[in-house]
């Protein structure tokens, strides 16, 4: 360690150099990063829906319909003329409305309610039809265009355009909010002026290299492009912290800045490289995820905090020994209170602060366990033109969403006998059918091949049903599961669902076993890492349970407050409060084991509080000002409810280390010199 920080500080400007251009070519190649803004683009290729998609475009060589529009008091034929008109907008393709299902020649009264109300109800006309992979964008705008204000246009499609036109300018200004709260942050909480750039050049430098690393990656979802630079930037912030605290107080005692640098990075390299450990594999967790978009955020973030780490061991040294001397002209006296005298006075609250954690730990847990969930993206805020365009088709045609089926072709009776059993599901409005739409009387063979190729293949049969309800919750996925038994009934495991409910229903099971699998391997590995660097086995089990704790009222609070949550959020902060908050229990044991050494347990604990709460502080003020900006700034769902629960969390975890951590480690002092090696702690009479 002692040559390599000697070779960083004496080849200073060819470091700085280096990461420069890594930096200019990152940030050129960041806008040729492709981000996936479709949430079920993310489950397993081999998942049931997936299958069924690929399926489906095989056989039909389209994929299912993604957008609808609602035009309000028309005509037949008016409603015809807009039909016409979405056809010949590019990127649209299987406009389908009610001239597709029944002869327009007969009186509407003589049509099925059901199949006439899905498509034209009180004199609005509701059209369906696909927007190609890729052109949601630029087809929203044309439609958008086209049917004006007072209509309406909802759809995945639609929610992937909007995602991908706010994605940017909403993520740019969130960085425009935080980066300046951040500095004031770090100003108050420094003695130079400059220091704070410093702290922001060097964790900037490996946020702009990691988001353009993401080119050999391939593309990135819309939460990482969202998130992941945001939280980057918020955790590794510490890792700056630590080295240059830890210059400042060498610069005390060696005059010649080289010097004072070297002795500073092996100083704070262990403090630094424990903080980074935990995040990593904390991070590295997501990764372990089946339901793909936690295991892009979590590959993200690990590739980010990897860079961080060899940004703030390597980078910053050799920056601020070539502009050590702007720190030293830019001093300015503390303008933040440090807590000298913080430590008497928790400790006064020991016993009532473990008294209320144990009130609140376990309904919290029960609490979190219970919490209701969104697992797709969420509604959108009523105030936006998808969310007003939602509920205007709500209140016309009611919430539909339709199942489609793929069955075997060729067994017409059992298809008919099917259907009729699909029928009186309550939930299920209407059928779309060869059977029901040319019937089922008349040979396939008969009919031209544009008359059929809608709904038969050469192996399969579609069958789509319309039904009445939301595309997730209890209800819809209670329909699916109905439909799928109704099906597997007939053709056993031969045939194929698709649809947002099913597909959603598929995120639902499959996420709540990531959920197990990623908790235990968070807990696990940064348990192993806590043991490691401690080389204890009460510590981890302490540090854990502080950090949990807040983790458990963090989530519990949506079910207090009767809101459901989204799934992802839930997934992703259960793990990311965890992994990046533990870094505070961390900082605060590891002054505390020291001090142990040469002090009784209370002394050491008001010791530590006295000098640590401060930059403990400060860490959870960047980290929760992270969260609360995203939560403000967004207009989707699930960033929006991802930043709410960091922000949150942050400042719960903090609460957790300066009240509850200081109180166990004061009760269970003496297991833990027993269960740590080499405690070498202090006993009262040895001074």
């Amino acid at each position: 360690m002692q040559k390599f920080a000697e070779w960083i500080t004496h080849y200073h400007k060819t470091v700085v150099f280096i990461f420069a251009v890594l930096t200019i070519v990152s940030a050129a190649a960041i806008p040729f990063v492709t981000v996936n803004y479709n949430i079920n683009d993310y489950l397993p290729e081999d998942s049931p829906s997936m299958v069924a998609v690929d399926v489906l475009e095989e056989e039909y060589g389209t994929p299912m319909e993604n957008a609808n529009v609602m035009i309000k008091d028309v005509s037949v034929q008016e409603a015809l003329v807009y039909k016409e008109e979405l056809e010949a907008i590019p990127g649209v393709s299987d406009v389908t409305w009610l001239d597709d299902m029944v002869d327009l020649r007969m009186p509407l009264e003589l049509v099925d309610e059901g199949m006439l109300e899905t498509y034209y109800k009180d004199e609005h006309a509701m059209f369906t039809f696909i927007v190609q992979e890729g052109e949601e964008l630029e087809v929203t705008d044309d439609v958008y265009e086209l049917i004006g204000e007072e209509n309406a246009l909802t759809g995945d499609a639609v929610d992937t355009a909007v995602s991908q036109e706010m994605a940017f300018t909403e993520t740019l200004f969130a960085a425009l909010l935080l980066v300046p709260i951040i500095i004031i942050i770090l100003t108050l909480s420094t003695t130079s002026w400059v220091e704070p750039l410093f702290f922001l050049t060097a964790i900037g430098v490996s946020v702009l290299i990691n988001l353009g690393s993401n080119l050999f990656i391939g593309e990135v979802s819309f939460v990482t492009n969202s998130v992941a630079p945001i939280l980057q930037l918020a955790v590794a912030l510490d890792y700056a912290i630590f080295l240059l605290h830890s210059f400042s107080d060498q610069r005390k005692i060696h005059q010649d800045p080289k010097i004072a640098m070297q002795k500073a990075v092996r100083q704070s390299f262990p403090a630094i490289a424990a903080s980074a450990a935990t995040t990593f594999f904390g991070f590295m967790a997501l990764a372990l995820m089946e339901f793909e978009i936690g295991a892009d955020l979590g590959l993200n973030l690990v590739k980010g905090i990897a860079l961080s780490f060899i940004s703030v061991v390597v980078f910053l040294p050799a920056l601020t020994v070539w502009l050590f001397k702007w720190i030293d002209k830019t001093q300015h006296k503390p303008m933040f209170p440090q807590f000298r005298n913080i430590g008497r006075r928790v400790l006064k609250l020991r016993f009532i602060s473990i008294g209320i954690v144990l009130i609140l730990i376990v309904p919290a847990y029960l609490a979190q366990q219970e919490t209701s969930f969104i697992y797709g993206i969420g509604e959108q805020p009523e105030d936006t033109r998808l969310g007003t365009d939602e509920q205007a088709v709500d209140e016309v045609f009611g919430q539909t969403t339709p199942i489609l089926l793929l069955v075997p072709e060729g067994d017409v009776p059992r298809e008919l006998a099917m259907e009729q059993e699909l029928s009186s599901i309550p939930a299920v409005d209407s059928i779309m059918s060869y059977n029901e739409m040319i019937g089922s009387m008349i040979p396939q063979e008969h009919l031209d091949e544009s008359i059929t190729e809608a709904f038969l293949s050469e192996n399969y049969s579609q069958v789509i049903l319309y039904t009445d309800t939301a595309s997730e919750g209890d209800r819809a996925f209670a329909v699916v599961e109905e439909v799928k038994e109704v099906a597997s009934s007939y053709y056993g495991d031969d045939f194929h669902a698709l649809g947002e409910s099913v597909s959603l229903y598929d995120i639902k099971n499959i996420i709540l076993d990531d959920n197990r699998v990623v908790n235990i391997m968070t807990v696990v590995a940064i348990g192993l890492v806590i043991m490691i660097t401690f080389r204890s086995f009460m510590l981890p089990v302490i540090l854990l349970l502080t950090i949990q704790s807040s983790v458990w009222i963090n989530l519990a609070v949506p079910y207090i407050t009767d809101t459901s949550l989204v799934y992802i959020g839930y997934l992703v902060v259960g793990t990311v409060q965890l992994a990046a908050t533990v870094d505070y229990a961390i900082l605060f044991t590891e002054n505390y084991m020291k001090n142990r050494k040469r002090m009784t347990a209370k002394e050491a604990i008001t010791d530590t509080l006295n000098g640590k709460t401060f930059s403990i502080s400060i860490s959870a003020a960047i980290l929760s000002s992270v969260g609360f900006i995203l939560f403000l700034t967004s207009t989707n769902p699930i960033i929006g409810s991802i930043g709410l629960l960091i922000g949150r969390g942050a400042l719960l975890a903090f609460i957790m280390v300066l009240f509850l951590l200081p109180a166990i480690l004061l009760v269970t002092d003496k297991l833990v010199a027993k269960t740590t090696y080499k405690a070498q702690f202090y006993k009262e009479g040895e001074r």
